[in-house]
C-alpha cells in the first residue's frame, strides 16, 4: 500500500456528499417527504376484503373463453 493513498469515493458518492454539506437539513426533508407518502397505518379490514374481491387471471390473457 503506498504511503500517500486514498480510499476510492466514486462520483456519485461525492456529489451526494457534497449534498448533504450544501444543505444539512437534506435528509431530515427526505424523511419528512417519505413519511407523507409511504408511513401509513395499514388498514387491515380492506387488505382483506381486497384480497377476497381478486379474480384469477387466466394463463393466457387474450384468449376467449370457448363454450
Amino acid at each position: 500500500m503506498p504511503l500517500f493513498w486514498k480510499p476510492y469515493k466514486s462520483d456519485v458518492t461525492q456529489f451526494i456528499d457534497s449534498l448533504k454539506e450544501k444543505k444539512p437539513t437534506l435528509e431530515a426533508e427526505q424523511r419528512a417527504g417519505r413519511s407523507l407518502l409511504w408511513d401509513r397505518p395499514i388498514d387491515r379490514q380492506a387488505q382483506a376484503e381486497y384480497q377476497d374481491a381478486r379474480v384469477p387471471q387466466q394463463p393466457y390473457v387474450y384468449q376467449t373463453k370457448g363454450k
